[in-house]
């Protein structure tokens, strides 16, 4: 088993996600609200996935020594590099997530849930506990649990297949399908920010990023059946765990517009 084969498998699952039906229902304000307040948990947990491998595969603990693949301690500090302190649309530095939540503020989208949800992560509490006792939409639970399980996994292989597979190598696509959908319904000026945030990540995930964590995949699987085996499972889960994010934010924007027409 090698790359290629596996994206092959994985295109009926990739293929869903960047042809979603939800991209196409965001038409108005209160749509793209919706769509933030339910996205900013995957744009939050993407960064528990990148410092679950940098730990795994970098040197961050005293004192210190070089470890393993020099390309592959270079790909991930390149992208908590970007991820952490990339360039906003203002030319200030600022994480990918923090301009999200300034791009939700834009839209004025609600981040009490976020904010108390990270207020929870901030105090130290068990995360699965936290997942299981906050007032969030199935959907959402569903998508965080599936990450934390492959963070805490400790398998640099599985958590580098649902980074690679789920993240990196499907952004590109996916990220313009949905900017090229959303921006039909909204003035320019209005999506500013949450264009720039996708923008961003179609350029750094298509032109470098992407490419670099296929290799990644690659070199910490080498000849072993096993670990390629478990990386196409991985894969897999964290795809169509992301469809049912996209199936619950659309549920809830077709329920809203149901109530609104009544």
């Amino acid at each position: 088993m090698n790359i290629k084969e596996i994206n092959e498998s994985l295109k009926p699952l990739t293929n869903q996600l960047i042809n979603h039906s939800l991209y196409n229902k965001i038409q108005t304000p209160e749509h793209l609200q919706i769509f933030m307040e339910h996205h900013v948990y995957a744009v939050w947990d993407f960064m528990s996935l990148l410092t679950a491998l940098q730990q795994r595969l970098t040197r961050i603990a005293n004192p210190w020594l070089p470890v393993g693949d020099p390309e592959i301690r270079y790909l991930i500090n390149e992208i908590v590099l970007a991820e952490e302190t990339d360039i906003n649309i203002d030319g200030k530095r600022q994480s990918h997530f923090e301009m999200y939540l300034d791009a939700m503020d834009a839209a004025k989208a609600d981040k009490t849930k976020v904010e108390d949800f990270l207020l929870q992560v901030n105090h130290g509490t068990d995360i699965f506990l936290i997942i299981a006792a906050c007032k969030l939409p199935i959907s959402i639970k569903q998508f965080l649990k599936t990450t934390f399980e492959v963070v805490y996994s400790n398998e640099a292989h599985r958590i580098a297949s649902a980074f690679t597979f789920g993240r990196e190598g499907l952004i590109p696509d996916m990220f313009a399908s949905i900017i090229g959908n959303v921006q039909k319904n909204f003035p320019e000026d209005d999506l500013s920010l949450f264009k720039y945030y996708f923008d961003r990540h179609i350029e750094l995930d298509g032109d470098e990023h992407g490419p670099m964590a296929f290799k990644m995949v690659a070199d910490l699987c080498g000849s072993d059946k096993t670990k390629w085996q478990e990386v196409q499972e991985t894969a897999e889960k964290a795809l169509k765990s992301r469809l049912k994010l996209w199936d619950g934010i659309e549920a809830e924007i077709l329920a809203k517009t149901e109530v609104a027409t009544l």
